[in-house]
């Protein structure tokens, strides 16, 4: 069927239910399925014993995923998480965004203007304001070619921002953004509520470890040291197989686990393209997935536009990732990818604003 006689034959969508958890049948393993089961989250800041109490609060599930009215392999999936001291975060009932922190000086997009303290804390507030659901801040560029930095210069960055920020915005989620497990380790003790690790717990063997322990959600995002697909797709769902796994042997649950399909990451041109046309086969994987595409340079490439011109770009990427199941997106432009969002979640989701 093409697209005009899709469009022709789905006239109104079809009212939905709530959309449920995923779990059972498109869990990649036993553990999967028992850990989405499992356990809320708690903040970082608070005591083990606390985190204890936390873990024993249950997550809903069902046994199978709200297909989306048009026909296609995404899936949401529904998933509560109190962390902590009136932190709370939804997932299942519209797309979520994140707002980018960068607190380095040298990052692509930005050119460094929340490196500061008060810059990066009156930055996240503008974004909440303009919609931001959660903020990711991080301290290492990791633009093609980047020069990596130590972990007293990571930590140095990122610390005294994640303390302000949760200071300044006390009820809203934190993901810290690294792949150094002390880096984690201490922004969660800081505050952060979330770890975001590029390297899909591959890079540091001590992260999957970090994010048991602490009980928090962590985003597996794909990646891999050189661009050698066989199969571009199946390749990368094995990839991120082998970062599930790595997750659930360290005791992380199913629950916790969110995926992003790592666009710009070990990926031509090409590449990107192609796994962009073919996010439903992550989605349906069973876990909730994070599209981090904004302003990157496949848009740039495709526009030939300099950086800070590619909202639009930028947009078409989010509409097609949320149409094909991905809940929540990493934005620059938080203002404009929300507007967005809301026209394609009152689509899909059928919520009719």
């Amino acid at each position: 069927m093409n697209r005009a006689e899709q469009q022709s034959s789905v006239s109104e969508p079809p009212k939905r239910e709530p959309m449920p958890v995923v779990v059972g049948k498109l869990q990649l393993s036993e553990e999967a399925d028992s850990g989405a089961r499992g356990l809320e989250t708690h903040s970082s800041g608070i005591t083990s014993s606390e985190a204890r109490a936390a873990s024993e609060l249950p997550v809903s599930a069902a046994s199978e995923p709200a297909a989306n009215p048009f026909g296609r392999l995404g899936a949401f999936y529904q998933r509560s998480y109190e962390l902590g001291k009136g932190v709370h975060l939804e997932l299942g009932k519209r797309t979520l965004i994140m707002g980018i922190l960068n607190a380095t000086p040298d990052s692509f997009s930005d050119g460094g203007r929340y490196h500061h303290v008060e810059a990066a804390v009156e930055h996240a507030r503008t974004m909440v304001e303009e919609g931001a659901d959660l903020i990711d801040i991080g301290g290492e560029s990791t633009r093609p070619g980047f020069e990596p930095v130590s972990l007293e210069e990571e930590l140095s960055r990122v610390l005294p921002v994640i303390r302000a920020v949760r200071q300044a915005l006390p009820h809203v989620p934190i993901s810290i953004d690294t792949y150094k497990a002390e880096t984690a380790r201490q922004a969660l003790e800081a505050g952060a509520h979330i770890i975001n690790d590029i390297w899909g717990l591959q890079h540091d063997s001590e992260m999957a470890a970090v994010a048991a322990a602490h009980g928090c959600p962590v985003i597996i995002s794909h990646n891999r040291p050189a661009r050698d697909y066989a199969d571009l797709v199946p390749d990368v769902l094995a990839d991120l197989q082998r970062s599930i796994g790595i997750a659930e042997s360290a005791g992380v649950a199913g629950s916790r686990i969110w995926l992003d399909p790592g666009i710009g990451f070990a990926k031509t041109y090409d590449d990107n393209l192609a796994l962009m046309g073919q996010l439903s086969a992550i989605t349906a994987l069973g876990y909730p997935v994070l599209l981090g595409t904004s302003r990157k340079r496949f848009i740039r490439q495709t526009l030939n536009l300099p950086v800070d011109e590619l909202t639009e770009g930028t947009g078409a990427t989010v509409a097609l990732g949320i149409a094909q199941g991905c809940q929540l997106v990493r934005v620059h432009d938080v203002a404009a990818m929300k507007r967005i969002a809301l026209m394609t979640d009152a689509i899909l989701y059928h919520q009719g604003r």
